[in-house]
């Protein structure tokens, strides 16, 4: 029986970061934080892997992370531009007011739709998620029947605590979680999240500030749906093109999707525990951080020197 498929989020633009680290060598045989997530998605039930990339990208993409894996794993790649699935008249609006890069998560899922044939997780391209969160995900997606009539398609999300997915070097965004007997009540997006002394706070677009406590659950990205979930998730798409073609910086977060999504009766989200690790690469002056932690991981015996010799 095939196992879940994992679409790796790796169109980003990287404009804090200031490069393209989707792939940006960081491990000891030149992988990137995404062969991590690959290696540990297959010793954890996963069959299949569909990179969202720019086709920008795609020849240094294919020469370098898809080289290396080389026949080991089973992928597939789908593209994320600023025209992919946008109406002509939101593509009017969005040319108009000088839109320049495509539109967040939910669209980069939505381009993928083609090579979803069955339960999916879906993940950030660079972010470290921990092999316990695959388990987890993978797990809980193979485990799924398909939905009686009438009930909302099923999703998952593995959280992780907010002190734990900051970064030293500026602000986050992260979606801030309501759980309640293990079931995902509502998300809010925020955007500029940052600790001071031992304060966390969010920083409003009026200028306040919400501080939030260290254990507040966070997304990171790390979401799981069953394919009928698509439909859903094209729907407030399409009510975010209607709302927001003509705005060339807004973007449909993928949580944003999900709330929408929980708040309609549309879809219902696990929360799965997975005590996991994370690390990522928000800032350029967290990849010292990063490559550290590999390299300790690497020492301790969780992964090979090379993940795919």
């Amino acid at each position: 029986m095939e196992g879940p498929t994992l679409l790796v989020l790796a169109a980003g633009m990287g404009s804090r970061y200031g490069g393209v680290k989707q792939i940006d060598a960081i491990g000891g045989e030149g992988e990137t934080l995404l062969d991590y997530s690959v290696y540990d998605a297959l010793r954890s039930g996963f069959s299949d892997v569909v990179f969202i990339i720019r086709a920008a990208i795609e020849a240094d993409f294919r020469s370098t992370v898809l080289a290396r894996m080389g026949n080991r794993v089973s992928w597939d790649l789908a593209f994320q531009e600023l025209d992919s699935l946008i109406p002509s008249a939101s593509m009017e609006a969005a040319r108009i007011a000088g839109r320049t890069k495509p539109w967040g998560t939910t669209h980069a899922v939505l381009c993928a739709r083609e090579n979803i044939h069955g339960p999916f997780a879906v993940i950030n391209a660079d972010d470290f998620y921990g092999r316990e969160a695959f388990v987890a995900m993978g797990s809980f997606l193979s485990s799924l029947q398909a939905d009686s009539e009438g009930l909302p398609p099923l999703g998952a999300l593995v959280p992780y605590r907010l002190d734990r997915t900051l970064s030293p070097s500026g602000t986050v965004a992260r979606g801030a979680c309501r759980v309640e007997d293990g079931e995902l009540i509502e998300i809010e997006e925020l955007t500029a999240i940052r600790r001071q002394g031992d304060t966390i706070f969010a920083e409003q677009p009026s200028g306040t500030r919400a501080e939030l406590a260290p254990e507040t659950p966070v997304s990171m990205n790390f979401w799981g749906f069953q394919r009928q979930a698509l439909g859903g998730i094209e729907s407030y798409f399409s009510r975010f093109l209607q709302a927001s073609a003509d705005e060339p910086k807004a973007e449909a977060y993928l949580p944003s999707a999900v709330g929408y999504l929980i708040g309609q009766r549309s879809l219902r989200v696990r929360a799965l525990p997975a005590d996991s690790e994370w690390f990522g690469m928000t800032y350029r002056e967290d990849r010292d951080m990063v490559a550290r932690r590999l390299r300790e991981l690497v020492a301790g015996g969780r992964y090979p020197e090379a993940l795919w010799r």
